[in-house]
This record gives structure tokens, sequence and C-alpha cells, in this order.
């Protein structure tokens, strides 16, 4: 079975932890060695490990953005 690999190229924040010190993370995330792109995940301490998450495009981050903002900023 072929390993899966992940290099956090550009971290942005940390959205929540939890009580046992796992982070809900925004970051950009290079996968198997491919581009990297906008990843939300909970990663284990350290970022030794990651639990389930969603990988966006660019296109799709900029479509979540826009979603975002007409919920925080209503005109």
């Amino acid at each position: 079975m072929n390993d899966i690999t992940s290099t956090i190229t550009k971290p942005l924040a940390v959205l929540g932890e939890n009580g046992s010190g796992y982070t809900k993370e925004a970051n950009f995330v290079s996968w198997n060695g491919n581009d990297a792109k906008l990843d939300i995940r909970i990663w284990y301490p350290g970022h030794e490990r990651c639990g389930k998450g969603v990988t966006l495009t660019e296109d799709e981050g900029r479509n979540l953005y826009e979603a975002l903002k007409e919920i925080y900023e209503p005109e």
C-alpha cells in the first residue's frame, strides 16, 4: 500500500482545539508532492498525523470566501 505524504507549506490559522491537544486548522498543504491547496482538517499534536478534512481548489476556496462574507459581512 502506498504511503500518503503531506507537507504544510503555509500555515494559516488554528480554528479550534479540543482538550486532548488536537487542533482544527486551515493550512496550505501539499499532498503526495502535488501543488499545495487550501486544506481544513484536524491535526494531532506535532502534526504527526491528521484526521479527516477537506481540501479545496483555488476556485473552491474563493467560493467559500464569498459565501462566508455573505454571512459575516452583511450589507
